[in-house]
């Protein structure tokens, strides 16, 4: 539940853009639960479930073939209040798939069927010039540098023209690096793509592990100033358990997360994250308390197995001004 002040009783757009999967969890010997998954969809459900009670309304912008497990994921996103209209259906497409195994420390690996995944041609055309086009009309629009990973070059390059066309009207543009070498041909090709999405980027979101092993910095804050160098307004830098170092308005600081014992899977952990921190910075509240909401919901997060935890499991925020 959210608690906040009406928001002068206009509603406001997010689009996220990138792919949802097929996941299959092993839950013992030759067993496998199976659900659906995928960073920026992950980081969607949260949204939509956050800005239910803001006014915001929060739309996923993919592909996805014609086939019964597509329709699952369509009725699923629905039930959780994340829009559709924007999602491409490809006749004979599929959607891409992938497993996870979670060892005893709550650490997961994950093994990946995607290379002909509908979500690869989520912008080409015909169909994904009005979903581009439509990115213009958005209050915020929210990328991350898997979304750009499974593209091919034609591809990124009309992302990008439209992430720019968009921040040009109006649109914040918030970026997570999500960095998956097994996604990209080469360590060069994810640094220049990667570099050229956050140069849009008005609100940065990685992890510090992430930009360290693709841009080699040599520390949390070496990512920090990196990003805070490029002029982007709000640079915050998830680094685990250690909290995240969050810099705006010129100075930068820590915010500590919440102690976790064990966790239990910490798969969305960073997908949570963003999304309840550009939630509460669409409800209006400083960047200190917005990455505060982002620690706690990814802690609610990571008790639970899975990426999407139940609703009721959802913590309570009160993001009323002050």
């Amino acid at each position: 539940m959210v608690r906040s002040a009406a928001m002068n009783g206009q509603s406001k757009r997010v689009a996220a853009v990138g792919e949802c999967m097929i996941e299959l969890t092993e839950t013992g010997p030759g067993t496998m639960r199976r659900r659906y998954g995928g960073d920026t969809l992950n980081t969607a459900v949260y949204m939509a479930r956050l800005g239910a009670g803001l006014g915001i309304a929060v739309d996923y912008v993919t592909a996805l073939g014609d086939d019964p497990l597509s329709d699952e994921m369509l009725a699923c996103w629905q039930a959780e209040g994340v829009g559709v209209q924007r999602v491409a259906r490809l006749p004979g497409r599929l959607p891409g798939l992938y497993l996870i195994k979670t060892d005893s420390s709550g650490e997961r690996s994950f093994w990946y069927w995607r290379s002909a995944s509908a979500a690869r041609d989520l912008t080409a055309p015909p169909h994904g010039e009005a979903a581009l086009g439509s990115l213009a009309g958005d209050d915020l629009v929210y990328v991350s540098g898997i979304t750009l990973s499974i593209l091919d070059d034609p591809g990124r390059e009309r992302l990008l023209a439209a992430v720019a066309a968009a921040r040009a009207e109006g649109a914040r543009i918030a970026a997570d690096t999500n960095w998956r070498p097994r996604n990209w041909p080469d360590i060069e090709a994810g640094r220049y793509w990667t570099a050229r999405l956050f140069a849009h980027a008005d609100i940065a979101l990685p992890s510090a592990q992430d930009d360290v092993a693709l841009f080699g910095d040599a520390s949390p804050e070496g990512t920090v100033a990196r990003l805070a160098g490029l002029g982007i307004a709000e640079v915050v830098v998830k680094n685990g358990a250690h909290g995240c170092i969050l810099a705006h308005d010129g100075y930068s600081e820590r915010i500590p997360a919440t102690p976790v014992d064990l966790p239990v899977d910490t798969t969305a952990a960073g997908d949570s994250f963003n999304a309840a921190y550009l939630m509460a910075r669409m409800a209006g509240q400083d960047p200190a308390t917005a990455a505060l909401s982002g620690h706690r919901l990814a802690t609610a997060v990571i008790g639970h197995p899975g990426a999407i935890i139940p609703r009721e499991a959802m913590p309570d925020f009160d993001w009323s001004p002050q």
